[in-house]
C-alpha cells in the first residue's frame, strides 16, 4: 500500500524567456535578489534553472507556506521593484503555475 504526505507545500513554478542579450543582466538580477526572496516570510525553498537546449530560457522554483505567503511576497515593494528590472529583458511573455507538492520521495529509496 502506498503512503502519501498530504502536507501540501505550494510550489511557485514561473518559466521566463529572455532576449539572448539580457541572460547576463537577468543572472545578476537574480544573484542580487536571490537571498531576499529566500528570506521573504513564508518562502521555504528557491531553485533557479536554465534549459539546457535553450539558454535563454529560465525556470524558478520555490517553496510557499500558502497562497497568502506568496501573494504578499508579489504584491511587496521588493518583488515590484525586481520585476520592473526583469521583465523589461523578456522576449516573451512569462508563464507561472501555483501547483500543491503532494509527495516528495527521499534520496536513495529503493522501490
Amino acid at each position: 500500500m502506498r503512503h502519501f504526505n498530504f502536507n501540501l507545500t505550494l510550489v511557485r513554478i514561473v518559466k521566463m524567456t529572455f532576449k539572448k542579450e539580457h541572460i547576463v543582466d537577468f543572472k545578476e538580477i537574480f544573484n542580487r535578489s536571490k537571498e531576499n526572496i529566500r528570506a521573504f516570510d513564508g518562502c521555504s525553498f528557491l531553485e533557479l534553472y536554465q534549459d539546457k537546449t535553450n539558454k535563454a530560457i529560465f525556470f524558478t522554483y520555490s517553496y510557499w507556506d500558502d497562497e497568502t505567503f506568496l501573494e504578499r511576497y508579489r504584491n511587496s515593494d521588493f518583488f515590484k521593484s525586481v520585476w520592473a528590472k526583469t521583465k523589461v529583458l523578456f522576449s516573451s511573455k512569462p508563464e507561472a503555475w501555483s501547483v500543491d507538492k503532494i509527495e516528495t520521495l527521499p534520496a536513495g529509496r529503493q522501490a
